[in-house]
């Protein structure tokens, strides 16, 4: 009787600890993010947080921390589309959705995935160091990016961003 009892408690044992390593390798699988997925989600939180900006303020400050960062995450997405194949850009729209709280949507997605590209042909270098420059340095003494509409491709990225925006209404 205690050999059975024995017996019992190791396979509950063993179907525990398989069980839990399904689990484990479910969970993995599901949390597991490909570069398409990441970058658009993110591309398309920014995309929300700029876009309540621009409807709360009328326009977007580029003295703002928060907002340069959120630029450059936006930049760095629509680059990311720069070469892209169909499956990426694909994955990306879909994560695009998603991370934006469906604010781009199905009806919408395909103007913004065109205002992303444009985006990317766009020299906006100036901004993304800036955004990596107000991640790294934050509030720090002398760190503050400066921005400005006068540079040439500053203008261009702004006007190009506004005419994506301007899709999600």
């Amino acid at each position: 009787m205690k050999s059975l009892k024995r017996i019992a408690a190791g396979v509950a044992a063993l179907l525990l600890l398989t069980s839990c390593a399904l689990l484990q390798g479910v969970s993995t699988t599901n949390t597991a993010s490909s570069p398409a997925a990441s970058s658009g989600t993110s591309t398309g939180s920014a995309i929300s947080a700029i876009y309540n900006v621009l409807k709360a303020t009328g326009g977007i400050d580029l003295s703002n921390l928060t907002n340069i960062i959120n630029l450059g995450k936006i930049l760095t997405g629509a680059n990311s589309l720069a070469n892209a194949t169909s499956a990426y850009t694909d994955e990306f729209a879909s994560a695009l959705i998603s991370g934006s709280s469906n604010l781009v949507n199905k009806q919408n997605v395909s103007q913004v995935m065109n205002g992303l590209k444009s985006l990317s042909t766009i020299d906006n270098s100036a901004i993304i160091n800036a955004s990596n420059t107000a991640q790294t340095k934050g509030f720090a003494a002398g760190a503050q990016p400066k921005l400005s509409t006068s540079d040439k491709n500053v203008a261009a990225t702004m006007n190009t961003l506004n005419s994506l925006l301007g899709a999600l209404k």
